[in-house]
């Protein structure tokens, strides 16, 4: 909560209902049509502090920029501005692949085990294991994002401190909860583990790989992942959802998801590879890049190799877009037109430049319509009622908002350390964030008199219910105990937690998981015989016994200060939904 954080590497929007393919394209913008769409999404909208837009067709290339470096710098952009472009680094993580397959270095069905150490136990399911191919197309089954990862800056850096280790840590303790191949689910996990398996593979960094098989071969000098002190001088300052400055990113683990830096001309470059208007070495990899469609779920819009193809209005769009704390990118291109476009924004503002790109490739696709945040007033009101709110309450099972109070102000503590926001009362149980250009507000419910119970977080239309937990003590640490696998058969069942929502726990070998309702599998590990806990949220498991050999007949769950006991099912399959 309170941070675009994490992780908005590439988001899609959805669709709405799509024309038909017989749709007439509307020429392309000019010059000035397009320095007026930035002047207005800057100027009027508050959308950004800068945005350069460059658009190749076989009549040449052309840059359109507004804005600035930064706030507080005058200077302009241009087309060697450089910036963040987030998940556009997906494209060249799935090239870097298609080339290592047209070397003969890997194929697109080889195990992502095959190239990870001997100890590191990869998921797997109904005997199928994850492909390159399957980590590509985002249908490998792992997550968005691996749950042990608890940045110290989740705002600023969320994922500097990832590690390899923690990675091979949850690699090794998931459960996957569908079938490998079987549906697309957008994962910066799963791609930034395809970018350091190519590494791996290729005995190189992956940022070596890139400038190696991409940069050098396409004259692309300005995209890297380190700055030189020619870029560092280029680089346009990001900027927050509240067009406040803010850090660079740095990706070290997860790279291949997100991590490299560019310019609007050497994106050009890329784009006029892959539309034919210059020869490269990559033309077969390119090709094969975009050789396969598989669904998204989503109408109209179908996954590749990383890159995202959506069909209507006339046309069929290859685009991919990022995002980072303070920046935007967008690039795509229309093979039948031969049209390329890219746009970078220095700022993480509003909706990104995402609908520009696909107006300035294909007009029949509409701008997006920026609403102004809803204004907030701030009212008087007794600040003794603070102390009613003063708190901890819970957003997530490991994900904490906390309430404090200095004097006549009160705080919200965002999760994971994303920060201290001071919240102003519209009423006595409404509050709202003070920082201009952040669209929280917070609503208390309590009984006449009392502490607040609950609390709903409302942020940018999105609603979260927040339970206020009672103080507990810190996690302790936990050591894991040598135990006879053999007593983790009288674990294994069903336990209801509450109607409908059931704890399974399973045994694969020597290792124990529990898996809830709707949620995914994880692993636990014994402190005793009968005490377990998870490594990748603070959570324990007691299991209730009657001695000796007996099958546990409960368990208490422990989990933020709360003890949640479940019963033993009878042994009967769970009914399919």
């Amino acid at each position: 909560m309170f941070a675009r954080a994490a992780l908005a590497l590439g988001l899609l929007l959805p669709l709405s209902s799509l024309p038909g393919q017989t749709e007439s394209l509307p020429p392309t913008p000019s010059d000035a049509e397009i320095r007026q769409i930035l002047l207005d999404r800057i100027d009027r909208d508050r959308q950004g502090v800068g945005m350069v837009v460059g658009l190749i067709d076989a009549k040449g290339r052309r840059i359109i920029a507004y804005g600035s470096l930064a706030k507080a710098d005058p200077r302009q952009l241009n087309g060697d501005t450089v910036f963040e472009i987030g998940s556009v680094t997906k494209v060249f993580t799935s090239l870097l692949l298609m080339d290592m397959v047209q070397r003969g270095e890997v194929a697109l069905t080889d195990p992502v085990s095959k190239f990870l150490p001997s100890n590191v136990k990869m998921p797997e399911r109904n005997g199928k294991k994850i492909t390159l191919a399957d980590l590509s197309t985002q249908t490998s089954g792992l997550p968005g994002m691996p749950s042990n990862m608890h940045p110290k800056d989740p705002v600023n850096n969320p994922y500097a401190d990832y590690t390899v280790d923690q990675l091979y840590q949850f690699l090794s303790g998931y459960r996957l909860t569908r079938d490998i191949g079987s549906q697309y689910e957008y994962s910066n996990l799963g791609v930034g583990l395809l970018g350091h398996v190519l590494a791996l593979r290729a005995g190189s960094s992956y940022e070596d790989l890139v400038r190696s098989r991409i940069s050098k071969p396409l004259d692309m000098s300005s995209t890297s992942i380190a700055l030189s002190p020619d870029m560092q001088a280029r680089l346009a300052v990001g900027h927050n959802g509240a067009l406040s400055p803010v850090a660079n990113w740095d990706i070290p683990t997860l790279a291949g998801c997100g991590a490299l830096r560019s310019t609007a001309n050497d994106l050009l470059n890329f784009l006029a590879a892959n539309l034919g208007y210059r020869k490269t070495p990559l033309a077969a990899a390119m090709a094969a890049e975009i050789s396969t469609h598989r669904p998204t779920g989503t109408p109209g819009l179908e996954i590749a190799y990383a890159w995202h193809i959506r069909t209507g209005h006339g046309s069929s769009i290859i685009s991919h877009n990022g995002g980072t704390g303070g920046y935007d990118s967008f690039m795509g291109f229309d093979p039948k037109s031969g049209i390329g476009v890219v746009v970078l924004s220095n700022s993480a503002a509003g909706d990104g430049p995402y609908d520009i790109g696909r107006h300035l490739l294909n007009a029949n696709y509409p701008l997006a319509k920026i609403e102004p945040p809803k204004e907030h007033h701030e009212a008087k009101i007794d600040t003794k009622v603070f102390d009613r709110y003063i708190g901890r309450y819970a957003t997530a099972p490991d994900s904490i908002l906390t309430i404090t109070r200095e004097g006549d102000h009160l705080f919200a503590d965002a999760p994971h350390g994303g920060g201290t926001y001071e919240i102003l009362p519209e009423s006595e149980t409404e509050f709202f964030v003070s920082i201009k250009g952040m669209d929280i507000q917070l609503t208390f419910h309590t009984a006449i008199q009392s502490n607040a119970m609950e609390l709903v977080v409302n942020q940018e239309g999105q609603k979260v219910l927040a339970k206020r937990l009672e103080e507990i003590e810190p996690a302790k640490e936990r050591k894991e105990a040598k135990v006879d696998p053999k007593v983790f058969d009288r674990y294994i069942g069903r336990y209801e937690l509450a109607p409908n929502f059931i704890l399974t726990i399973t045994r694969d070998g020597d290792y124990l998981f529990a898996q809830a309702t709707g949620q995914g599998s994880f692993e636990i590990f014994p402190e005793s015989e009968t005490d377990f806990f998870a490594k990748i949220t603070d959570l324990q498991i007691t299991f209730q016994t009657a001695g000796g050999l007996a099958r546990a007949m409960g368990l208490v769950v422990h989990q933020l200060g709360r003890n949640t006991a479940a019963a033993r099912l009878e042994d009967q399959p769970e009914k399919q939904k």
